[in-house]
């Protein structure tokens, strides 16, 4: 089977969470496909269906209907273990809070994806990401001593180390100040352009939006518009556009 040139491919992916009268249809037949190593923002009013389509396209939630496939690999027909697996080899995630161990180190929360799949780290690459994130000397510190950026260049780290197919990131700069954000925002393009990696990133900031490749606009729980190159200035417009129709 040749490889897919997408890293994630959705296909007609509904998700329905509830039965009857009071189900609510969060994706409503979703077809999408993301290119290896891109940047892809994915965004769209409250209760467009930004975190659903993340959460079936990263393989924590089950579609209703439809496939998923990452690389080549169709995710619905897995088992509830291959999935916890793929999960933790395959995938990297960073999300708004951090969601490091405080018990941990700064090199400890790094490995840990490695340490629950008992493989161990590649050192050169450890060493890499390590300096990529500008984190070399604060390896042995633990979580409270670093500021919210540190933390979450850790995050980053962390979804990195695995050498993972797609990093998929909820809102990463959510809790961060402009500055830091937009840090982080630079070091994810570093990530897709020096590493090869491939993100796909829900935000609701178009600031943030404009350090990608290209926009997937989401609303009603369906893939409306798509934008390349974004820009600041054009997405808030098709953000406002998006908001005043729901």
């Amino acid at each position: 089977m040749h490889t897919s040139r997408y890293a994630v491919q959705l296909t007609d992916v509904t998700k329905r969470y509830g039965d009857g009268p009071n189900a609510v249809l969060a994706l409503d037949q979703v077809g999408a496909g993301i290119e290896s190593g891109t940047f892809t923002a994915v965004m769209g009013p409250s209760g467009s269906g930004k975190s659903t389509f993340l959460h079936c396209a990263a393989g924590l939630d089950r579609p209703t209907a439809g496939e998923v496939r990452l690389g080549g690999q169709d995710l619905s027909g897995l088992r509830e273990r291959r999935l916890t697996e793929l999960r933790r080899t395959r995938v990297g995630f960073v999300f708004q809070a951090f969601n490091l161990l405080p018990s941990l180190t700064v090199e400890q929360n790094i490995t840990l994806p490695l340490r629950l799949a008992g493989r161990r780290p590649e050192e050169a690459w450890l060493r890499h990401i390590v300096t990529v994130m500008d984190l070399g000397d604060r390896l042995t510190r633990h979580p409270a001593q670093l500021s919210g950026g540190q933390q979450q260049r850790v995050a980053i780290a962390r979804a990195l180390v695995t050498r993972p197919e797609v990093v998929f990131a909820d809102e990463p700069t959510g809790a961060l100040d402009p500055e830091t954000a937009r840090d982080i925002l630079v070091l994810l393009r570093q990530a897709v352009t020096d590493l090869h990696q491939t993100v796909v990133m829900v935000t609701h900031d178009p600031i943030a939006a404009a350090h990608t490749d290209q926009v997937l606009f989401l609303s009603g729980g369906r893939v409306v518009d798509g934008m390349v190159d974004p820009r600041a200035d054009r997405v808030a417009e098709v953000m406002s556009g998006l908001r005043r129709a729901v």
